[in-house]
């Protein structure tokens, strides 16, 4: 049985390779946003979170994506504070994992060196992001930021990113693991069949190759209006047609998405078990509107209870 509250929980089932992993993704308030505000959002966090049984929070760094999609993004961009920062200045009183998401390309590598060296690897993990695009100047590639992980920091649990609808993902992924990391997150899923294809992919591939599948966690994210699944779409997320009318066309489109979030859920929760290819979530709002946080909450709490994780008694089906 693994405690949850432990913030070790996500490095030990990570590194064994084991499913159940639960995340719950945020945004660092805006570099805008006074001392006192910055306090407030938190707490607000704070607070919801602790009805939620999950094993870490991942903060997001989020950087100027124009160069990967000239057309106008629906929600400006705005700069947000440093995860990392964020996360020791405001953070104190979370006690489980924290997996501090780096846009490496914004970053010279003296930056991440001091990052890398000062960084808790028992409570603090890493998911490095590479260039939005291949022309994007950069002041440190991934595999050189994967390098100096290796060389300053090998202990410190690292993390990539997988985008499921891009063509030949899984050979990215080996990749990655043989660069050092541990876990994948996906870019938000709403394709599950996409989602599938690439993990059945990885897993044969490291089937061929003689490694151990590294455990994969999918993104999923609420949509509560035309504007926000714009914005998915901007994102890059490959909403099918079906889909986006039925949301277009729902009365209820926050309702009509948290339903099909679940389904999502349980299609790959089967999938992946029957595969024997170890698996996780991160739930998260890619909209700052109340009403899409708090429906993103929910369905964190469904998604634990989909996992079969309990809090206190038997916990014996935390991990499949």
């Amino acid at each position: 049985m693994v405690d949850h509250s432990d913030s070790t929980a996500f490095r030990t089932s990570v590194t064994d390779a084991e499913s159940g992993n639960l995340l719950f993704g945020i945004t660092p308030p805006r570099v805008s946003a006074t001392p006192e505000r910055i306090r407030e959002i938190t707490a607000a966090t704070l607070g919801r979170l602790a009805a939620l049984d999950v094993d870490g929070l991942a903060l997001y760094d989020i950087d100027d994506e124009s160069d990967r999609n000239p057309a106008e993004r629906p929600f400006p961009y705005l700069p947000t504070m440093d995860p990392a920062a964020y996360h020791a200045e405001y953070l104190g009183g979370w006690n489980r994992s924290a997996i501090i998401y780096r846009c490496v390309g914004k970053y010279a590598e003296t930056e991440l060196r001091t990052w890398l060296r000062t960084a808790d690897s028992d409570r603090v993990h890493g998911v490095f992001v590479g260039a939005s695009s291949k022309d994007k100047p950069v002041l440190t590639s991934l595999s050189e930021a994967q390098a100096l992980r290796r060389d300053v920091r090998p202990d410190l649990l690292l993390g990539g990113v997988a985008i499921t609808e891009r063509p030949e993902e899984h050979l990215r992924l080996i990749s990655k693991q043989e660069a050092g990391c541990a876990y994948f997150i996906s870019q938000v899923v709403y394709n599950a069949d996409a989602a599938k294809s690439m993990v059945s992919d990885y897993f044969y591939a490291c089937r061929e190759r003689g490694l151990t599948p590294r455990p994969v966690l999918f993104t999923l994210s609420v949509c509560g209006s035309t504007k926000t699944l714009a914005f998915l779409k901007w994102l890059g997320v490959d909403v099918p047609r079906w889909l986006e009318n039925s949301l277009r066309h729902a009365d209820d489109t926050l309702a009509e998405s948290s339903e099909h979030c679940v389904a999502t859920a349980r299609d790959l929760i089967a999938f992946c078990r029957k595969l024997g290819m170890p698996f996780g979530f991160l739930v998260e709002s890619v909209s700052i509107r109340r009403a899409e946080i708090e429906a993103s909450t929910a369905l964190a709490g469904e998604l634990s209870r989909l996992l079969g994780r309990l809090r206190g008694g038997d916990a014996s089906a935390d991990r499949v």
